[in-house]
């Protein structure tokens, strides 16, 4: 399971979800399906905007959990 850590980053910044959103352009609902995993799919434009805008590699965006810790 591939968890996101955006919440950490944004506080390790001392940035706002609601301030990510408006730099990503898209909505606070679907910021919020990404962080809490609600999503199937994520393009590889969400992912360049978050770490370029997180200040982060796709390493540190992403947490990656074996079935069993999830």
């Amino acid at each position: 399971m591939l968890i996101f850590n955006i919440e950490h980053l944004l506080k390790r910044q001392n940035k706002s979800k609601y301030w990510l959103c408006k730099q990503m352009n898209i909505t606070n609902r679907n910021l919020n399906r990404i962080i809490r995993n609600e999503t199937n799919s994520i393009s590889f434009k969400y992912i360049q905007d978050l770490c370029k805008y997180l200040q982060c590699t796709p390493d540190e965006l992403f947490t990656i959990l074996e079935d069993k810790e999830a």
